[in-house]
């Protein structure tokens, strides 16, 4: 049977602060000492409130554990049911090979045109890394237990770096990758679930060098082909497009899966 008593050098306090420290023995099971640990340290010691527990294994069946106390009101976990929400809009990187606009300066026609490529020279068009609108964002669910089943893990796993085929959080389909979610059993009771999302713009009405009307969807990769040709008044070789491909590298997946709305 597992039993607790409190360390002779315990309690230790301070101006605003407390610490109690136990030793207990007679178990292997984290869960049965945190509940010795709960059921014997007092909620309220000398007018501070108890705010966290925790438990340290020592070896050979024995822990120690430690409460925490403060002026401060007892800091309430979330219920089952309840979520969390954080954001980011830091950007991401992208590189690119064709700007939106050129401006060239040379003797005469001298510049001449590259159609918009950047870096260009009779080798190909190097490019550069711009940052480009990117919005990503983590969703945090205290879910039942009866509902993350290993079927619904298996849910999250097939998603994950999947785009989403209908609107979602007011994104139009295409604009959204779900990057996967990470979970955790809160004692014997609900888990804990974050869900991390990002979101890239959707974009249409493209022009580069002479090719008009490109689209993508924000998570397709836009690259362009590109001949050696000569441009300006001298004739030097340079590149110009003469064709724009649109990949598609996710599949979609439907989010109605992840069980958090749309």
């Amino acid at each position: 049977m597992a039993t607790i008593a409190e360390k002779f050098d315990s309690p230790q306090v301070g101006n605003l602060s407390a610490k109690k420290t136990y030793v207990i023995e007679g178990t292997d099971d984290e869960l049965e000492a945190k509940g010795l640990l709960i059921a014997t340290s007092p909620g309220f010691y000398e007018g501070l409130t108890r705010q966290n527990f925790e438990v340290h294994y020592l070896g050979d069946a024995a822990w120690e554990g430690v409460a925490n106390y403060s002026k401060n009101p007892p800091v309430v976990p979330p219920a089952t049911g309840q979520n969390t929400f954080s954001f980011d809009t830091s950007g991401g990187s992208q590189h690119i090979v064709a700007s939106k606009g050129t401006t060239a300066f040379g003797t005469g026609s001298a510049a001449g045109d590259n159609g918009n490529l950047i870096n260009a020279s009779k080798q190909g068009a190097d490019g550069i890394d711009i940052t480009i609108p990117q919005y990503s964002w983590s969703e945090t669910y205290y879910l039942a237990d009866a509902a993350v089943t290993q079927g619904y893990k298996g849910t999250l796993y097939a998603l994950t770096g999947k785009t989403n085929l209908a609107a979602f959080r007011g994104f139009n389909a295409g604009e959204v990758l779900f990057l996967g979610a990470s979970g955790s059993k809160r004692g014997t009771g609900d888990w804990e679930i974050t869900f991390k999302f990002s979101a890239s713009p959707n974009l249409s009405g493209l022009t580069i060098g002479t090719i008009t009307g490109v689209a993508k969807k924000g998570w397709e990769y836009l690259w362009v082909r590109s001949v050696p040709t000569a441009v300006g008044s001298l004739g030097v070789l340079s590149q110009k497009p003469v064709a724009v491909y649109v990949e598609k590298v996710y599949d979609a997946g439907d989010f109605t899966g992840l069980a958090i709305g749309n």
